[in-house]
């Protein structure tokens, strides 16, 4: 695990739960392959992201592997408070993972929402609303066995196409210790159809626990917005803030100083130059012109982009 080599200081995090009971609603970003890593994260804490999540990590390779655990983790002083967002379905093996990451994060989250078929086949992600007692048993193994008491076990689902089971299996994690439950609204077949935010609502009336609300965030009123109708906790955001990462700020297009920091940012961590340039298309896609895409998107090094946004941008 790279922790920036200077931070290998055992400082135990507070307990992530805690935002929800001094903030409504916690402003977070979304567990994003590829996307949420450090750099993007240390992008979008400048911009009033209050919680952040790294991409989703298969639990079974991290325990394993030296070298999984050195490349999919890395996190320094600033990266707080983060939670590790983990691909398993098997209690031990989660546990573990658990442990090596809880002196440097301040939880793990359960992936119980990935639709892809990969994930799926292997018994991770979306298929696991359907065995809400397995769901519970990880949930209970993390709790007991990590020493931190101020370490969160989080879990983040789609729902039923009969709510009652979707709230079924909250309750059954409810029971089991979860700190808090991230609703994509969306069954696990539908992609871009519109999210069921009356079923969030409903989950999050039949709960103690905080429930955060995901599902085609893209602005800060749409934030409020969703909080006012669903009584949510909190509210996760993942494409919305790929293309305006200053979003929970409060600026409804991506800010040039966001992408003056952006470059700076990128540029400090050693981004790998398809990450950065990635990052900048979806920043940049509702400032440039089809014309301006059609040169900027195929630039193929860090020079070249330098070069356009200076000149085109002053940036």
């Amino acid at each position: 695990m790279n922790h920036d080599q200077t931070d290998h200081i055992q400082c135990l995090p507070q307990n992530p739960a805690d935002l929800f009971y001094c903030k409504c609603p916690v402003k977070i970003c979304a567990p994003m392959v590829r996307y949420s890593k450090l750099a993007f994260r240390t992008l979008v804490r400048k911009y009033d992201c209050d919680l952040c999540y790294t991409p989703m990590i298969v639990a079974a390779d991290f325990v394993k592997s030296g070298k999984a655990r050195d490349s999919e983790f890395t996190t320094n002083k600033g990266d707080q408070p983060l939670i590790v967002q983990f691909a398993a379905k098997e209690s031990q093996v989660l546990a573990q993972a658990a442990r090596y990451v809880s002196p440097f994060a301040g939880g793990v989250d359960i992936n119980c929402g990935c639709p892809q078929r990969w994930a799926m086949s292997e018994g991770y992600g979306a298929c696991l609303i359907n065995q809400p007692e397995l769901v519970s048993d990880m949930v209970r193994t993390v709790r007991n066995q990590v020493e931190n008491p101020n370490f969160s076990v989080s879990v983040k689902i789609r729902i039923h196409s009969d709510i009652s089971r979707t709230v079924d299996l909250c309750r059954k994690a409810e029971s089991a210790g979860v700190s808090w439950i991230t609703v994509h609204g969306r069954l696990t077949e539908e992609r871009h159809q519109p999210v069921h935010y009356d079923a969030i609502k409903t989950i999050k009336e039949s709960l103690c626990i905080p429930v955060v609300a995901n599902g085609d965030i893209k602005s800060l009123k749409e934030v409020e917005h969703v909080h006012q109708i669903t009584g949510v906790d909190g509210v996760m955001a993942a494409r919305g803030l790929l293309a305006n990462p200053a979003m929970f700020g409060g600026f409804e297009e991506t800010p040039l100083r966001c992408i003056r920091d952006w470059i700076d940012i990128a540029l400090e961590h050693g981004t790998p130059f398809s990450c950065f340039h990635h990052h900048l298309i979806y920043m940049m896609d509702r400032i440039t012109s089809k014309q301006e895409k059609r040169v900027f998107n195929v630039l193929s090094s860090t020079s070249a982009v330098l070069d356009y946004v200076k000149d085109y941008y002053g940036v």
